[in-house]
């Protein structure tokens, strides 16, 4: 359970991260692609914590997961919008 906090945390952690360099002088697309490859790498964490711990977790990760989909998905929206491939 500990391991699921932790990653939880980790998860929301990356994301406020990543808004934070996206918000402070983003150099081009490469840069927010660095940020939606960490958000990439913190779903399949959760996908592993999950398997785990049985998915019993409430909901919780299932519901952090979503989140994380759609913060990649944004990610990649601001990507084709800065020019990038």
């Amino acid at each position: 359970m500990k391991k699921t906090i932790a990653v939880a945390v980790l998860s929301a952690c990356l994301s406020f991260v990543g808004g934070i360099a996206v918000a402070q002088g983003v150099q081009d697309w490469h840069d927010i692609e660095k940020v939606r490859k960490h958000v990439h790498e913190a779903i399949h964490e959760l996908e592993t914590v999950q398997a785990a711990n049985n998915y019993r977790m409430g909901g919780h990760a299932e519901n952090a997961k979503n989140h994380l989909r759609i913060a990649e998905e944004e990610l990649h929206q601001a990507i084709m919008a800065a020019g990038g491939e």
